[in-house]
């Protein structure tokens, strides 16, 4: 009794483990690849799949996801014999399940390699300069030539990336000094190229001053010119409609001489002859009694002393300026306090007489 319930249950156990056997579960973007006896029958699909347990065999699963493998770096010689340490990376993709497990032994090792052999035959042909700046040149090449020779392994690859680019540590600081050169160098020409600027437009500033300044000149000279154009005009005009007698133009004569002796190097003047028969005229203006007009007729009794005053003072230089224009007469002579004769008129009808 004992020994059938052992047997039975060794025969249910052995069931279950059939069952369990005979059905596989594959996720989504993964495959299985099924081999029934030793040879390759199928690839399972995710989802819920069937096979014979005992005669089929059932390998582990493969991602069919894009997958990221970042190579450690290799030394790679330049085309002017310098050594450098190129890190890359690369994107791929498993197309081909079957392909992938038969066809090569480990995809992941042979990319890692023909990756390297790659990049030293595309880096060999370039120098040191052209490697460092044209990486997407390298790039398409890579991938160009991996993705054809992994084609036939079910693999795809998508993208190749070079990572870092390390030359020698002596390459590295020349290039600093480089760079520090180059910089200097831009930062000089920045800043002649400010001074250029800032003395063109100082020029230009002082040329627009200069021009509006001489077209400010020009304007008030003109406007002056025609000021005084004016002012002579206007003076002309009224001179001409008053019509003015001998007298006033005496007196006129008589008022410019004060400026002539007007300052402290003027030690002697000479005054033309003319102007002694019009201070003669100014004379007898104010020692001989002027008509009187109906006007001044009523007003006569009515003028101050003041004016009295003032028309004696303005004898006395009418006689002071006809001695000193007699003087004129006889010859060039310092003037001085010394120079006024009593008699102005007298002395002025006796020289008179001698040069007549």
């Amino acid at each position: 009794m004992d020994a059938l319930l052992i047997a039975g249950l060794l025969v249910v156990l052995f069931a279950v483990l059939t069952v369990i056997r005979s059905v596989r579960i594959v996720p989504q973007a993964r495959a299985r690849n099924v081999e029934r006896l030793g040879r390759y029958h199928s690839t399972l699909k995710p989802g819920l799949n069937f096979v014979i347990p005992y005669i089929d065999r059932v390998y582990p699963m493969i991602d069919l996801r894009e997958q990221v493998v970042s190579f450690r770096p290799q030394p790679v010689i330049t085309e002017d014999n310098l050594v450098v340490e190129i890190d890359t990376v690369l994107y791929f993709q498993v197309t081909d399940p079957r392909a992938a497990a038969y066809e090569i032994a480990n995809y992941i090792q042979a990319v890692e390699q023909l990756t390297v052999t790659t990049l030293r035959n595309v880096v060999g042909s370039l120098d040191l300069e052209m490697t460092l700046t044209s990486r997407d040149t390298i790039n398409s090449q890579l991938r160009g030539v991996l993705d054809e020779a992994t084609g036939k392994w079910g693999i795809r690859v998508n993208r190749v990336e070079i990572k870092a680019i390390d030359p020698p540590k002596s390459i590295k600081e020349a290039m600093e000094k480089q760079m520090r050169a180059e910089r200097d160098k831009r930062a000089a020409i920045l800043n002649a190229e400010g001074q250029r600027q800032s003395q063109i437009l100082t020029a230009e500033g002082d040329k627009q001053s200069a021009i509006l300044r001489a077209e400010g000149d020009r304007s008030a000279a003109i406007l002056k010119a025609q000021g005084q154009s004016q002012a002579i005009d206007e003076v002309f005009q009224a001179v001409h409609r008053n019509d003015p007698d001998p007298k006033l133009l005496a007196y006129q004569y008589l008022q410019v001489l004060p400026e002539l002796a007007k300052g402290q190097g003027n030690t002697f003047w000479v005054i033309p002859s003319e102007v002694t028969s019009a201070l003669q005229g100014v004379s007898k203006a104010f020692t001989e009694s002027l008509p009187q007009s109906p006007a001044t007729r009523h007003e006569a009794p009515a003028i101050s002393e003041a004016a009295a005053r003032e028309t004696a003072q303005a004898e006395q230089a009418a006689a002071e300026a006809v001695a000193e224009a007699a003087d004129v007469d006889a010859g060039p002579r310092q003037l001085g306090p010394a120079a006024h004769t009593a008699d102005p008129l007298a002395d002025l009808q006796e020289n008179r007489h001698r040069t007549s």
